[in-house]
Order: structure tokens, then C-alpha cells, then sequence
């Protein structure tokens, strides 16, 4: 039994919000201004300009407060965060700032003086957190995308516990800058949605490295399968559910849906993934946190929430000598699970083992607060992707799911086997009652029937055009470099553009990146190009051609030369280090 929709006849994804009414977008309005007044620390007011985001507000948008759940912490930011930024760009407009754990600091949802959001499928529950605001916001269809952070499972926990999709990209993939940091070198940008396609599409825009985080990268992409996913689960004596007699139960339905989808299911040894999410908050990275955070808890103690102060300040107690033996003992943990990346496809364990109520979480908000990160404190330490998915009820009607886990770069890979676990699974979006056709639960652009493009600039990832592919169903599969025959150029326009030439000599590698094109689609790209950028064929630096975005033959006449540069981004950097600029 799941609850009533929250929202009847309204938007809820992008597809959605891309067609849109002036009556649907005042419809959305009024229930945004009806909202539980905990989901939101600040919201808009009228109909939204754009698809509506919501931003946990630990993250910048300018113009908005952030207050990291904290209102002594509160400041104005004059820039958004550049995940925000992206967003906007491309037609997002912030909707309001979600609450949170205090400080990012748990995996529960209650610890914030704006209260608790309430968990749209038992009021008596918790949300989960630290990104309650954003989850439950998308789970009532309140906004079809909102982003979340995620250092040890707040970007998965709350999506279980929501029903809704939860996706944890590679560490850097999103920039992390404007967040207020919790455990700074693992930090992530979450995205929650309804859908993996919206997940998805809202990644494509929001991904690319800048130079405003110095922990954002580029990663070459796993390609995704189509099926016949190779697939680990822990040995069933791994699995804890803390007193749940009807976690088996659900965990069971849940490994039937993956083989209902084609997936061969092998048991392994849990313990090195158990021992590395260990080292999270019993090792020395909880000193992260008190360097974020520590001297503004110090000086305003009676501001700031008991559980989060009491965390926080246990990390004074680890020193120098602590931080490279957890250094040591990761470094030996990650050489013990890296041989599960080249047999499997991905590992497959609970999101959260159980469901705490808000009364048994403030009884003892510590331990039962640990508990949820069981299968989510590893991820980020051991620099891999993860992807939340719902899979159906448990028998108290509470939502349940799994989560998805590969290497650093298998998003997307991760995502084709998300999106067809997510069609098997049936199930409403949220707590809306909305079900969707198949066809939209799948990500569009995982058939292998798709044609890769080579992007050299404002399409690649994180770039203001990365949008209009999103749009038509492409997806990032990997970054590259060209031969070194290749010049760039900066073309005149009314925005900067670059144009690839092949040169008979003085040439260079030139950075670039792949996008697979769902084939319906390559008219609508095509329609996009304008002289004297054309498609034709590009030689990348491991003697393979691609289809790419080149410059004709003339075109490059008097335009300066940006090739010492080696890319557009690092071109991009150079203009303006701190600033994104129109492209």
C-alpha cells in the first residue's frame, strides 16, 4: 500500500516541466507554498521561471541564504555553487533551499532546529538525511530534480527511504564548490529524482571539472552493457538488519528483480568494504569535519545541535600519526576490493538495512544514526559510484531498495542497469501515485545502437550546451585526446566557440570527450551545427577515428590560436580562473 498522490494532475519530472501549462506551472506554485514547512528552509514565491530545483542548503545559490542547517552559520553568497550555476544555465531555476542534517553531519533527517521534514509514507519515521529536505521534496513532486551531498550516504540513504532515486557520482565528477564542507576530500554533489533518465540528464549538465574545486576531474566513462550484468551481492551471514525480521524478506524480492533482468547474482566476501566504512567516523577523517566546522562549533556551541557538536568535536582527539595509519589501512583495503571491479559489473547491497521512527532515533541518535550507514560509509573512501534504486515495500508499506556500487568513471554503466531495475520494479514515483510508461523509466541512450560524437567544447560535460545533448538522450561515455595533428582555434560569434583543424604539421593532443547519440536523434544535433563547425571524422591519440565536431577548411583564418592550451576547459581556466563564462 503506498499513500495518496500529493500531487494531482502537475509536473513531476522533466519531461514534464518541459511542456508544461501556465496553469500546471501555478498549480506547481500553490503546492510548493503548501509544502511541510520543514522540507524548506526558504522557497520562491509564484509560478517558477524554469524547471523547478530544489538545493540543499549547504550548497550556494546566489541570492539565497545558506545556513548548513545552522541559523547562526547563515551568509548571502554573492555566486552559486557551479553545480547551481550549470544547472541554471541550461533552465533550471531554484524553487528553495532544502533542510538538512545540521552541518551535513547524518543520516537521519532530525537533527536541524527547522524540524523534521516528514516522511511522506509514515509521518512517525524519519526522512532520512543529511539531504531530508531535497529527497523528500522530489518524493512528493514538489520539484522533479534537487540536489544533495553525499560523504556517507546522504545522497543514498534518504533516497530509499523516499522512494525515489539517488545518484552518487564519482567522486569529483561534480564539482563540489560553494558546499560547505563536511569531509572535504570526500565530498560529493548528489542528484535525486524521480527517474534515472532525470538523474541523468541533471549529471550530464551539472558534470565537467573547473578550476574553482581542485578536487573536480574529468573520467573516462564505462561503457554501458545493454544486459547480461555480472553482478556481487554480500554473503547473506554480511548482512545485518538490526532487529528488521522483514529485511530478508524484501532483500530476497530484490535479488528476484535482478535476475528478472538478466543479471547473474554471485555471493563474495563483504569484509574489506565493511572494514573501510569503519574508518569513516572510527578512523581519522571524522578530523575533516572539525576542520570544516570545529572553530565555528567551538565559538557558538549553544547553536549547533548535540549530536553534530559531539561528532565534530571527537575529532580534535586524532593526530598526525592516525591520519596516515588510516591512510595505510585504505590504501591496503582498496588493493583488497579492487579485483571485484574487473569480474563484476557491480556490487549490489541494501541501500539502508532498516527504518528507524524519529522516537527511536532520539533515544539513541548516535548508534541508530551508524547503523544506516552500514552499506553507504565505504563508497566515497574507496573512490567509487553508486546509484540508489527502489525496488518495492516492505511489509510495514515502508519503501525499500538498493544500491548499485562500481568504480570511479562507471555512472553510467551503473545507470543501464539502474534503469532497467527500476522498469522491473513497477513501482509509483515517490509518493506521487504517478506510474510512467517503461520507455521513460530507462535511460535513453544505454542501446548500443547509439553514434558516438567527439565534443571539443561547449557540449562537453558541464559546458552550457551539454543541455541540449542531455536533451536528445545522449550520454558522456568517456574523455579523450585527439592525435597530435590538431590545432584549436577560438572562432568569432556572439559566443566563444572553438573549431578543431588537422594540420599537416605543428600539431597537438587535444582534449576532448565522447558522447553516445541515440540515432533518432543526430538530425536534432545536426540542425545545431553551424558553419564553419562541421561532422566529420577525428583521429584520437590511441590511432582510432571518431565522429566529430571539426572546423572546415578555411574557417580558421585569422581566429587565434588557443592550442598551448591543450582544451577548451583548461583555455576556459586560463581567461578566467574563478568565473564560468558564457559558451
Amino acid at each position: 500500500m503506498t499513500p495518496e498522490p500529493m500531487m494531482i494532475d502537475a509536473p513531476i519530472t522533466l519531461e514534464d516541466w518541459r511542456t508544461a501549462t501556465p496553469s500546471m506551472r501555478a498549480a506547481h506554485a500553490a503546492a510548493l507554498a503548501a509544502a511541510d514547512p520543514a522540507i524548506f528552509i526558504a522557497r520562491s514565491e509564484g509560478p517558477a521561471d524554469g524547471i523547478p530545483l530544489a538545493v540543499k542548503d549547504n550548497i550556494d545559490a546566489a541570492g539565497w541564504v545558506t545556513t548548513a542547517g545552522c541559523p547562526a552559520y547563515a551568509y548571502r553568497p554573492e555566486r552559486s555553487a557551479t553545480a547551481v550555476a550549470r544547472l541554471e544555465a541550461a533552465g533550471f531555476s531554484v524553487a528553495g533551499k532544502t533542510n538538512l542534517d545540521q552541518f551535513a553531519t547524518g543520516l537521519v533527517g532530525v537533527r536541524s532546529p527547522y524540524g523534521v521534514p516528514e516522511n511522506p509514507f509514515d509521518p512517525a519515521c524519519i526522512p532520512g538525511g543529511s539531504s531530508s529536505g531535497s529527497a523528500v521534496a522530489v518524493a512528493r513532486g514538489l520539484v522533479p530534480v534537487a540536489l544533495g551531498t553525499d560523504t556517507a550516504g546522504s545522497g543514498r540513504v534518504p533516497a530509499m527511504l523516499n522512494n525515489i532515486v539517488g545518484l552518487k557520482p564519482s567522486r569529483g565528477l561534480i564539482p563540489a564548490d560553494g558546499v560547505v564542507p563536511a569531509c572535504r576530500s570526500l565530498d560529493c554533489v548528489s542528484i535525486f529524482a524521480l527517474t534515472v533518465p532525470d538523474a541523468l540528464a541533471a549529471l550530464a549538465i551539472a558534470a565537467g571539472p573547473t578550476a574553482a574545486d581542485p578536487f573536480s576531474r574529468a573520467l573516462a566513462m564505462r561503457p554501458p552493457r545493454g544486459g547480461g550484468w555480472r553482478v556481487a551481492v554480500p554473503h547473506p551471514a554480511a548482512l545485518p538488519w538490526f532487529g528488521d525480521a522483514g529485511g530478508p524478506e524484501w532483500w530476497d524480492r530484490s535479488l528476484a528483480l535482478l535476475r528478472a533482468v538478466g543479471a547473474t547474482i554471485e555471493e563474495i566476501d563483504h569484509a574489506p568494504f565493511l572494514a573501510t566504512a569503519g574508518l569513516l567516523y572510527d578512523g581519522p577523517w571524522v578530523a575533516e569535519r572539525t576542520a570544516a566546522v570545529g572553530p565555528f562549533i567551538e565559538a557558538h556551541w549553544d547553536d549547533c545541535d548535540p549530536a553534530v557538536r559531539a561528532i565534530v568535536r571527537s575529532g580534535r582527539d586524532r593526530s598526525a600519526v592516525d591520519a596516515f595509519t588510516g591512510l595505510y589501512r585504505l590504501a591496503a583495503l582498496r588493493a583488497a576490493t579492487l579485483p571485484t571491479w574487473d569480474r563484476y559489473d557491480a556490487l549490489v547491497v541494501p541501500t539502508a538495512p532498516r527504518h528507524w521512527s524519529v522516537a527511536e532515533v532520539q533515544a539513541d541518535p548516535i548508534a541508530r544514526n551508524s547503523t544506516l550507514g552500514t552499506w553507504t560509509n565505504f563508497v566515497n573512501l574507496l573512490d567509487l559510484a553508486a546509484l540508489a534504486i527502489p525496488t518495492g515495500f516492505h511489509r510495514n508499506r515502508l519503501p525499500v531498495g538498493v544500491t548499485l556500487i562500481g568504480p570511479a568513471g562507471s555512472d553510467l554503466a551503473l545507470a543501464a542497469l539502474g534503469g532497467a531495475l527500476h522498469v522491473a520494479a513497477d513501482l509509483p514515483l515517490g509518493a506521487t501515485g504517478r506510474r510512467l510508461p517503461a520507455d521513460r523509466l530507462r535511460p535513453a541512450a544505454a542501446p548500443p545502437g547509439g553514434v558516438e560524437i567527439a565534443v571539443f567544447g561547449a557540449h562537453l560535460s558541464g559546458e552550457p550546451r551539454s543541455a541540449q545533448l542531455a536533451a536528445l538522450g545522449a550520454v558522456p561515455v568517456r574523455a579523450i585526446r585527439t592525435a597530435a595533428h590538431y590545432r584549436m582555434v577560438l572562432l568569432d560569434g556572439t559566443l566563444p566557440r572553438p573549431g578543431l583543424v588537422r594540420v599537416a604539421s605543428g600539431g597537438t593532443a587535444i582534449e576532448g570527450e565522447v558522447w553516445r547519440v541515440p540515432e533518432p536523434a543526430l538530425p536534432g544535433l545536426l540542425e545545431e551545427v553551424r558553419a564553419p563547425l562541421a561532422l566529420g571524422l577525428v583521429e584520437l591519440a590511441d590511432g582510432r577515428e571518431v565522429r566529430g565536431f571539426v572546423c572546415a577548411a578555411g574557417g580558421e583564418c585569422d581566429a587565434p590560436d588557443i592550442s598551448r592550451f591543450g582544451g577548451w576547459r583548461a583555455w576556459r581556466r586560463s581567461v578566467t580562473p574563478t568565473e564560468e563564462i558564457p559558451g
